[in-house]
């Protein structure tokens, strides 16, 4: 089953495209759970769930009953009739990690209806899923933020890292960038040799590094340190722009 857990149309935060007018689709569930970014999020049965900036995308057990059941390409297309939307704008599918649907039929259809419609697409993916580029030859005409995540995740290593699929995506999609969630704590802490170790590869591939954070406090809190780092390194800074706007709210 398909679930799709919110829509918004917004700018572009993170990566390479910040500032870029898009319009998100935000799909339920993921591979990891990501419990070292420490972000909490209160499911309505009272439970305090700890992940990424967006565990309610991604705890099945206790946000599942809010998400909604995709039965239909024409319910996620649809959606774009909802909105005042300049021509074929960028269209952003995140999660959760949206390459869970990668080989449903009613996703890829969805894509194909996007494509046709001349929109560009971006998957926000942690990169550990691996795509069938020859099956599903859509996914070649796709953009790729790589959000590969890094030891501070708590995530293993083997679950993280997918040499064969981070290279795969990095030559092969239509265009990719690494994206880091990095804080303050770990950048002293051999961040980067494991980054080194992943960029590998997909050498050719730009990283962009991002302050850890689930409201404006905790990433203004851990922008300077990044930024320094990022300047040692060569890597390219990106805020979290929605944040520092918007703080914790969901939706933009």
């Amino acid at each position: 089953m398909l679930y799709l857990v919110e829509h918004f149309y917004s700018i572009q935060g993170e990566g390479k495209y910040t500032g870029t007018p898009s319009l998100f689709f935000r799909f339920g569930g993921c591979n990891m759970k990501c419990e070292g970014f420490g972000c909490h999020e209160k499911a309505d049965d009272g439970v305090e769930v700890v992940g990424c900036d967006t565990v309610y995308a991604v705890n099945k057990e206790h946000f599942a009953h809010s998400w909604i059941p995709i039965t239909d390409t024409n319910q996620l297309l649809n959606i774009l009739e909802l909105y005042e939307l300049p021509n074929a704008v960028d269209i952003v599918l995140t999660g959760g990690e949206p390459l869970i649907y990668a080989e449903d039929a009613i996703f890829v259809a969805f894509l194909e209806a996007l494509i046709v419609r001349g929109h560009q697409i971006t998957f926000e993916t942690n990169g550990s899923l691996a795509i069938d580029f020859d099956k599903f030859p859509l996914y070649k005409k796709c953009i790729f933020a790589l959000s590969v995540k890094l030891s501070n995740s708590k995530e293993s290593l083997s679950k993280r890292v997918k040499g064969d699929v981070i290279y795969t995506i990095g030559s092969r999609a239509k265009d990719a960038f690494f994206k880091f969630s990095i804080d303050a704590e770990s950048i002293d802490l051999g961040l980067e040799d494991e980054i080194s170790s992943i960029v590998m590869h997909s050498p050719k591939t730009k990283v962009y590094c991002m302050p850890v954070g689930g409201n404006k406090e905790e990433v203004e809190k851990n922008s300077e340190p990044l930024i320094e780092f990022c300047k040692s390194k060569g890597y390219n800074f990106s805020d979290r722009l929605h944040i520092r706007i918007w703080d914790a709210n969901k939706g933009v």
